[in-house]
């Protein structure tokens, strides 16, 4: 399957979208101080673990598509574009010819 050149960056701009957001998201839980994210102790709370694992998967998932998105973009640029102002080559509509003898 071929990507077209605005869906590949789309998809890499997500990517890299994914990264910023849930890399950010991930700092700010571990340096929650409204007591969700660690009780008392300083032990994580179920809060906590379920929306790590939430980041984790968006941040997974992010990176797949960006991946996606990159390759899309890398094969339109080792693709030599079609010109569609030539067209293609046809047979010759002259019949064959015999050998001589």
């Amino acid at each position: 399957m071929k990507l077209s050149r605005p869906v590949s960056w789309f998809l890499l701009a997500f990517g890299v979208w994914s990264w910023f957001i849930w890399i950010t998201f991930v700092k700010n839980l571990c340096q929650d101080g409204s007591g969700l994210a660690f009780n008392d102790a300083g032990d994580p709370t179920a809060y906590f673990w379920v929306h790590l694992l939430l980041a984790v998967t968006s941040f997974l998932l992010g990176t797949a598509i960006g991946v996606i998105g990159f390759r899309g973009i890398r094969a339109l640029r080792t693709t030599p574009p079609t010109s569609s102002t030539t067209p293609p080559s046809s047979p010759s509509s002259t019949p064959p010819t015999s050998p001589s003898s």
